[in-house]
């Protein structure tokens, strides 16, 4: 144990088993296995909210309709004069308040907050009623602006994502971010909640039969895509090639790590002392496998490792003793070599 380093001493060792692999593949499915029903269901009409826009066009009656404050607008002056009013006019149409009202010739103030479009238009029809003869309204939401989602991370366009009339599923909010980026980790997206985190593995919901497209978003929500730099493995010692190595979509086993690294040093590298080193909160944990034992390759490759774990091979002994001179020696040899030829 003493060639795998001071700071493993100190740490609880366990030896790579067929039972540890079970039990370390059963431990990791449970954690995968996060309780995502919240985020789950079927889209839903939308819903209009404080800050929306509607525009709305009672047929036969131009006067009521939000044409005239379009071209009121539109006629506010030229040159300079007109570019100032584009910025600083209001948006043409009837805005949603914060009490989820819209105030409209005739009607007064209308409750429109948490109606769809087809409600929001037959009660706007009702009360035109009294005062029209068979009023025809066409109501719709012109601009989307009181619900929101924001996708950061590993993608090609973050920011917020205004939620519409398309259903705002994690699949729709992706594709408007212009999809993940070859640097992003899809086993690694959180979706944050009012203050609770999800942690989404598109790749292993889709082997559990889970459509991501089912995974609705609320106004609000936070999704970020990690980075697959964030989920490196670390292999050094005596291996061909030491190196940080990138997880596949949040999996890599230990036989993949060593056959990226080349091996084991078959000159210097000691197969009996292949160690992961994990840590665990405030604790660390030594994985040991003999790699010379019976079952050692398919141990390996049934062994998956986690984000920052270390894989180091012990040197042989004979190596560590070659080492040792070529450091004694090469003082020796200077010392003879004061003692024959002293300075003069």
């Amino acid at each position: 144990m003493s060639a795998s380093g001071s700071d493993m001493t100190n740490a609880v060792l366990k030896p790579i088993t067929p039972q540890l692999v079970k039990m370390e593949s059963a431990l990791r499915e449970k954690q995968l296995s996060q309780d995502i029903s919240k985020l789950l269901g079927k889209p839903s009409p939308y819903a209009i909210d404080s800050g929306d826009v509607l525009s709305i066009v009672v047929w036969d009656h131009p006067e009521l309709s939000n044409s005239a404050t379009t071209a009121t607008g539109m006629q506010a002056g030229t040159g300079a004069d007109a570019s100032t009013s584009a910025t600083t006019a209001p948006p043409a149409g009837f805005i949603v308040d914060h009490q989820g009202e819209i105030q409209f010739p005739y009607a007064g103030n209308v409750k429109v907050s948490g109606l769809t479009q087809e409600q929001a238009r037959n009660l706007l029809t009702t009360k035109l009623s009294k005062f029209l003869r068979q009023p025809r309204v066409t109501l719709r939401v012109q601009s989307y602006r009181s619900k929101r989602v924001y996708v950061d991370g590993e993608v090609r366009n973050p920011g917020l994502q205004a939620i519409n009339d398309i259903p705002m599923s994690l699949m729709e909010a992706l594709n408007r971010a212009g999809g993940v980026m070859p640097t992003g980790d899809q086993s690694q997206i959180v979706i944050n909640r009012a203050g609770t985190n999800y942690d989404i593995n598109l790749p292993q919901l889709v082997k559990r039969g889970v459509n991501p497209g089912s995974i609705m978003l609320a106004d609000g929500d936070v999704v970020r895509i990690r980075s697959r730099d964030e989920s490196k493995v670390f292999v050094s010692g005596e291996v061909v090639s030491p190196r940080a190595l990138t997880m596949h979509n949040g999996r890599l086993t230990l036989n993949e790590a060593l056959g990226e690294s080349g091996g084991v040093n078959p000159l210097s590298g000691d197969g009996s002392q292949i160690y992961v080193i994990r840590k665990n909160g405030t604790d660390q944990v030594v994985y040991q496998l003999d790699g010379r034992s019976t079952g050692a390759l398919a141990m390996a490759e049934g062994f998956e490792l986690s984000p920052k774990d270390v894989v180091y091979v012990a040197a042989t002994p004979l190596a560590n003793w070659n080492r040792t001179i070529s450091l004694i020696l090469p003082s020796a040899l200077s010392s003879a070599v004061g003692v024959l030829n002293p300075l003069k």
